[in-house]
């Protein structure tokens, strides 16, 4: 295994890591804040704005700047900003939290394009495909920083001490990897055009189903632990082992998912991963008590996890576009789930219940495997 591709996979860790910590505490930052599930909503509203905006522009900033640089500076100043959270309490109202949590959602999506691209240049030098194993690290960071996040929680550690310690742990991994990472070269500014693009149609097509899944993964990553505490009725400390139980299968997923792809084909793959997560959601909703809600967010995970991997690489491999453009382009489209999502949750939790809201995952993963049986690839 080549140092660019450990660099790349411990950047997907150390994002993961770092994120999974921050959502297993979200139950107590609304506490600390005493706001409700569709405050709340709005304040991972103000992440979603933030990546959104810096999305499309991060395909022009690789191009004049290379990808590596953009990596580099994305990811510190992510893991900079969460401890920042507690310590808003001392700014009226939420206004701090709002900004912190925008700040980190313009951090957040420019490291998910940028590190992307540099898995892409990898995928290029192997010359097969190897972008699950990328994102099985993110889902590895994922299911040890909902474990962390627990475990913090039994020792009761505040919130502020707790993130960091995460912080740090995440800057020394970034700090590792800067100095492996792909150089890739700013091309030659030929002509001046505009400073990002819009998906084209060929883009579309995989986004939106990018972004039916990314959404699910976005409402599974910020309101499972909530869920299992008010819905499953599971102890404040057993509820992250919903997260962790996800993460875990998502890790799973992608661990083999390479390999399935060479077997089946990227819509076959596709098409089986949607009736999957399908199947996870309905047992979610369905069962809704801690064991059965835990079995139904493994499958969800299963069902989950190579379909962002799949459209990510073939973003990345477009013919006429450079990696980092072709990627901003799909992840405009499919992360605008990721971050909207879990703040439409929280509002339509507030409106109906969490249990009634997750019900709009469900029928997304629904036309997710719709999408995917009429996709030409």
């Amino acid at each position: 295994m080549t140092p660019a591709r450990v660099a790349v996979k411990l950047l997907f860790f150390v994002n993961g890591f770092v994120h999974a910590n921050l959502a297993a505490r979200f139950p107590k930052v609304q506490e600390l804040f005493r706001v409700d599930n569709g405050t709340f909503g709005f304040v991972l509203l103000a992440t979603s704005l933030g990546a959104l905006m810096a999305m499309p522009f991060t395909g022009w900033l690789i191009i004049r700047n290379g990808s590596r640089s953009i990596t580099i500076a994305s990811a510190f100043l992510y893991c900079v900003f969460v401890p920042l959270v507690p310590l808003t309490l001392a700014l009226p109202g939420i206004s701090g939290l709002l900004l912190v949590f925008f700040v980190m959602g313009i951090t957040a999506g420019m490291l998910d394009v940028s590190m992307n691209a540099q898995a892409v240049m990898v995928e290029q030098q192997y010359r097969k495909p190897i972008m699950t194993s990328f994102h099985a690290l993110f889902s590895i960071g994922m299911a040890i920083g909902a474990g962390c996040g627990a475990f913090f929680v039994k020792l009761e550690t505040s919130l502020f001490l707790h993130l960091s310690i995460i912080t740090v742990c995440g800057l020394m991994g970034a700090a590792w990897a800067r100095y492996h990472l792909i150089h890739d070269k700013p091309q030659e500014k030929k002509s001046e055009g505009p400073a990002f693009r819009l998906p084209n149609a060929a883009m579309v097509s995989i986004g939106v189903i990018a972004f039916c899944c990314m959404l699910g993964e976005g409402a599974m990553a910020d309101w499972s632990t909530n869920y299992m505490q008010h819905i499953a009725r599971a102890s404040e400390a057993f509820a992250p082992a919903g997260l962790t139980t996800f993460a875990l299968a998502m890790t799973t997923g992608r661990i083999f998912g390479d390999s399935a792809r060479l077997r089946w084909g990227d819509k076959n793959l596709m098409i089986g991963c949607g009736l999957i997560a399908t199947l996870g959601i309905l047992i979610i909703l369905g069962f809704p008590t801690p064991y059965p809600a835990i079995a139904g967010f493994f499958l969800t995970g299963i069902g989950l996890s190579a379909i962002v991997p799949i459209a990510y690489s073939i973003a990345g491999n477009a013919k006429g576009l450079p990696p980092g453009v072709g990627l901003a382009m799909v992840t405009t489209v499919g992360y605008s789930g990721f971050l909207f999502g879990p703040p439409l949750i929280g509002l339509l939790a507030d409106w109906y219940t969490l249990r009634i809201a997750l019900g709009l995952v469900a029928a997304l993963f629904i036309i997710m495997t719709f999408l995917s049986v009429r996709y030409k690839s």
